[in-house]
């Protein structure tokens, strides 16, 4: 409280009340709101209700402080609500790496606020698992040149501990080993103190791929993902297993505690495992936690073919819990609706409904919002499957985008019965802007019947991605080489929220979340307009219209410059905040250096140029930000339409080397601002104005 608001705590009362499922209750004592509950994740998620609520005040990213009334307004009615979600879970490895790599403990302690504010009290603590390795495999005879061969760089972390890859990045420079040490031993001290229970990473069997010749061990090629070369995979049948994994977590203990929660990921998204027996490996990976802790449960995510069902059906009930990652698009616990997934779900193993809801951290506006609370309340009235429903997960792979998704799922676990988004709606308007009107209403309406409301069919992986972004091409529908979009909106749609909300934008001068909500949503009706101008000036060249050709592909560069002029006014939207960030964690100039490669590689080519091109990975990550639209997206888009010659009356696209354009710019060192440049209403107004009138 004192941190939201100094002095905020003296206007409430807080009683914690023993019961056996969670629960949070309002009420009042004379001018003090009473907040009771039987914990402090359960006391915490009621403060959020309450601000919401009551007092119209919205904590999100980008606003985790406020100024809170002289007197509250009062609580007239005893509110009470309780929750069979035994697990409020958060996080995916791929958030470490899109979000945080570069978070200090500043923004990490008012992210652990944001997760007690909306019930987490389970959540994946990977910060720091670098030094365990580095202790690891220096006892194991490693040099530090041989770790570094190993360890990814920071934005590329996550794939490194799901064994997708080894090495890439690097090499990461001693200093942040120590400086991360000491980040996850705040964060997991704070989250111990708060009441979330974290979830470390396990030991399943990977290891350097030169540690069979190295250590003489039984190892296995797993093969590449996406052009690069795994970790190698150490057979559980090996005698060295237990003591590898013995020597992990005793080292893990020492740095970071003991654990309840382990997570582990063998074969995430494929890798070839022909010689290896799954049941085995499933019960030593058990083994080997239970001899850390008897209490341990490994965490495992369900995605795509993993977990494999013979690693996981012979295992005791209540030793798994299986993360069903996106239940909001494709699910695998057994939903009736989809015939195509496991057809018993997890059998008898504890399971939690999650919401991925975005990829690689890109920016747009995206919600499955029907589906997801149809599919969830399916879910836990299922006479089958709700037996083992153990609660609900966000497992976002970026954050910091569409807080209204965020906002409604975590409120499931704390409903009854099934209810109207569009009538959730209204509430979250008054409370995300403190007041609202009609017209403000009727936009949030519109947006939860359209692009909010993505239907349950759709398998697309998160927002329709501004094809600003895509590397060029006549016929560009998406940015991503898996973003499998599929229209199910109408543009004018958004257009038209835009207009409502800068209609009533004179009324919400100052208001943060306002002025967030209109440039996300103005920026997003940009991006559609420029879908019908990219589809009229392919029209252009089919017809040979010179004249309609030049038209319209320079007012589609005018749109991409005009769209980095809008998001210049919001420090979200800016690529200097992202780079600034990732330059402020080095301590010299090599690190600085380094860090800043690793930020521009991941949002535009990722990877090599075997893996960017052959493994699709390149702009997986993309962002439509202030400054990149400008120096990258929209140079990649001019060139291209001046190498497109219609006089010639035979029209092929033209081939360009875009990876090496786009690994020339992530060599650069130019500063870009971290300011906003403008205020950011009267911005959209003459933006919204040139476009759109």
């Amino acid at each position: 409280m004192e941190r939201i608001d100094k002095g905020a705590s003296r206007k409430f009362v807080i009683e914690q009340i023993a019961s056996e499922n969670d629960f949070f209750e309002l009420d009042q004592q004379g001018e003090k709101v009473v907040i009771r509950g039987n914990n402090n994740i359960s006391i915490a998620i009621g403060i959020n209700w309450y601000l919401k609520y009551y007092a119209g005040i919205h904590l999100c990213w980008n606003n985790m402080n406020a100024k809170l009334p002289k007197h509250l307004p009062p609580v007239t009615k005893k509110e009470y609500h309780s929750t069979k979600c035994r697990y409020r879970y958060y996080l995916n490895y791929c958030t470490f790496s899109y979000s945080m790599p570069f978070w200090d403990w500043k923004r990490w302690e008012k992210e652990l606020d944001w997760m007690a504010l909306h019930g987490i009290n389970l959540a994946l603590a990977t910060t720091g698992n670098e030094m365990v390795w580095l202790n690891v495999l220096k006892k194991l005879g490693y040099n530090q040149q041989e770790v570094d061969s190993f360890v990814a760089g920071p934005c590329f972390t996550a794939w490194w501990q799901m064994n997708n890859l080894e090495g890439w990045g690097g090499a990461t420079p001693l200093s942040r080993y120590h400086e991360q040490c000491l980040l996850q031993q705040k964060i997991l001290s704070r989250m111990r103190e708060l009441g979330i229970e974290p979830i470390l990473p396990g030991f399943g069997g990977m290891m350097p791929s030169n540690s069979d010749k190295k250590l003489g061990i039984n190892t296995i090629d797993t093969g590449t993902w996406c052009g690069y070369s795994r970790p190698s995979f150490l057979l559980p049948s090996d005698t060295n297993f237990f003591s590898i994994a013995n020597l992990f977590y005793q080292e893990q203990e020492k740095l970071y505690g003991t654990a309840k929660f382990y997570s582990v990921d063998p074969f995430h998204e494929g890798g070839n495992s022909s010689q290896v027996n799954f049941q085995e490996v499933g019960k030593n990976i058990v083994h080997a936690m239970k001899q850390q802790n008897q209490e341990a449960v490994w965490v495992i995510q369900s995605w795509e073919n993993n977990p494999a069902p013979s690693m996981i059906d012979e295992l005791k009930a209540g030793d798994l819990l299986i993360l069903d990652l996106c239940s909001d698009t494709r699910p695998q616990w057994g939903d009736p609706e989809f015939p195509s997934t496991r057809k018993d779900g997890f059998g008898q193993h504890d399971w939690i409904f999650s919401m991925l809801l975005n990829f690689g951290a890109n920016v747009g506006l995206f919600g499955k919002t029907e589906a997801v609370i149809h599919s969830f309340f399916t879910a836990k009235n299922h006479p089958q499957f709700s037996k083992t429903l153990k609660g609900i997960g966000l497992t976002p792979e970026g954050i910091e985008n569409n807080p209204v998704m965020y906002e409604l799922f975590t409120e499931l676990a704390w409903r009854d019965s099934i209810f109207e988004p569009t009538e959730w709606v209204e509430n979250y308007t008054k409370a995300r802007y403190g007041k609202t009107n009609k017209q403000v209403t009727r936009a949030w309406k519109i947006l939860f019947n359209t692009i909010y409301n993505c239907p349950k069919s759709n398998q697309q992986q998160g927002c329709h991605e501004s094809i600003f972004c895509a590397r060029p091409s006549l016929k560009a529908n998406q940015v991503s080489a898996w973003a499998n979009t599929q229209d199910y909106y109408f543009p004018d749609s958004v257009m038209l929220v835009a207009e409502l909300l800068l209609a009533s934008a004179d009324e919400f001068y100052g208001n943060n979340n306002f002025e967030y909500d209109l440039i996300d949503i103005l920026r997003q009706a940009i991006a559609e307009k420029g879908r019908i101008t990219l589809r009229q000036t392919e029209d252009a060249v089919n017809t040979l219209d010179e004249e309609k050709y030049l038209q319209t592909s320079n007012a589609f560069l005018r749109l991409i410059l005009l769209q980095d002029e809008l998001l210049a006014t919001r420090s979200e939207f800016m690529l200097g905040t992202w780079l600034e960030m990732a330059k402020t964690s080095g301590k010299n100039r090599n690190e600085q250096a380094l860090y800043e490669w690793n930020a521009r590689t991941q949002i535009t080519t990722w990877g090599n140029r075997v893996a960017s091109e052959n493994g699709c990975l390149h702009d997986y990550a993309h962002k439509e930000w202030n400054g990149i639209l400008r120096d990258l997206y929209y140079e990649r888009w001019k060139l291209f339409f001046s190498k497109i010659n219609i006089e010639s009356g035979n029209v092929t696209e033209p081939d360009i080397d875009y990876f090496s354009i786009e690994s020339d710019w992530c060599l650069k060192q130019n500063k870009y601002a971290t300011k906003p440049k403008a205020n950011a209403i009267d911005k959209a107004k003459s933006i919204f104005d040139a476009i759109f009138r």
